[in-house]
């Protein structure tokens, strides 16, 4: 790998929020998003997740389905009422029509749970260059 090569691997490549109930995956989507050069914030659930969208603009957000207080979906639609362009995607255990109502809503998909790093990485990439999902 050239120098120019590992700079460009190693400079910041922007802000990911992570929501999700459960401790052990944000801890490790922060490792993970980390080691890729993200710089990455959590919150515990979706009504801690809009507050911080309110006040800071993210390249992409990360949110679960399933969380108690304020799901995925109702986090979803206030995100996008709060900021259209806001790339969303969402994960879930077992995807369900909850899930699918997220996407019609704003989310550009919804990662299955236990996703491959490989998979995630290949998703964050399409999603940062292209904005969008290619389905096919």
């Amino acid at each position: 790998m050239s120098d120019n090569n590992k700079a460009d691997r190693f400079a910041p490549r922007g802000k990911i929020l992570v929501i999700d109930d459960s401790p052990v995956i944000r801890a490790m989507l922060t490792e993970i998003l980390t080691d890729e050069g993200f710089e990455v914030e959590t919150a515990i659930d979706g009504v801690k997740g809009t507050a911080l969208v309110a006040n800071k603009d993210y390249l992409v957000i990360i949110c679960d389905v399933h969380m108690p207080r304020q799901n995925g979906l109702e986090t979803v639609r206030e995100i996008m009422a709060m900021k259209p362009d806001s790339r969303i995607i969402m994960t879930d255990s077992l995807p369900d029509k909850m899930a699918g109502s997220a996407t019609r809503e704003g989310a550009l998909c919804c990662l299955q749970k236990p996703f491959d790093v490989t998979e995630l990485r290949n998703l964050l990439d399409q999603v940062i260059s292209q904005g969008r999902v290619s389905h096919g």
